[in-house]
């Protein structure tokens, strides 16, 4: 199997645009999969009765599997981005809704009552307490989730979108693997910077964790 290196010169261009448009439908999908997952894991972790509940949930969003769930919103959303980007949010739910709560959960008790009786309110112990320490577990989730967000993309070619994935099928369908090959060294790339870029972000918002360190 040989790679044809004239063709990927010859759609730099295209290879660089199907690349941005993969990102861009990864990290809106952790983005949003962020803004659900944090409210919900807060209730679960204060709210012992729904934790079950929520993290059943999110396990079972999780084994639809993706072709399933961009076909159950075709009727919604139809062929557009809003599509891969609402399904590929499902997916990182289960992640992050986990790795938030066992991240809030990880907080010494000791830590929280100290901030309150000090006359913190819980809001502001959530926000400068809680969340802060419990980061470190809640990147771990990021990371995964967008990794897998990066790897899933492709799926949404079914959709007439997906990014680098319409690579693939244009490989397939030629019988021509460049394209296919190039199409997962770049997904493969993307996942590794993205993944590099998150570990560079922990390390400025967790100064506390390289003193200790």
């Amino acid at each position: 199997m040989t790679i044809d290196w004239t063709w990927i010169a010859d759609h730099s261009a295209d290879l660089t645009a199907l690349s941005l448009s993969h990102l861009q439908a990864a990290l809106s999908a952790v983005l949003f999969g962020l803004l659900i997952s944090l409210p919900l894991a807060v209730v679960a972790h204060r709210v012992r009765a729904l934790r079950g509940l929520l993290l059943g949930l999110s396990n079972v969003l999780f084994t639809i599997p993706s072709i399933a769930v961009f076909v159950l919103l075709l009727p919604v959303s139809g062929l557009t981005r809003t599509t891969t980007v609402i399904g590929l949010t499902v997916y990182t739910l289960v992640v992050l809704l986990r790795n938030t709560v066992e991240g809030l959960d990880s907080v010494p008790v000791k830590t929280k009552e100290a901030a309150t009786a000090m006359g913190t309110r819980p809001l502001r112990v959530l926000l400068t307490v809680e969340l802060p320490l419990a980061l470190p577990v809640i990147m771990a989730g990021v990371r995964i989730a967008t990794v897998m967000a990066i790897s899933l993309v492709s799926v949404a070619t079914y959709i007439g979108d997906g990014g680098l994935g319409q690579l693939f099928t244009d490989g397939f369908q030629r019988n021509y693997p460049t394209p296919v090959i190039t199409g997962v060294a770049l997904t493969l790339l993307l996942a590794l910077i993205a993944d590099a870029l998150l570990v560079a972000l922990q390390h400025v918002l967790t100064p506390w964790t390289r003193k200790r360190a």
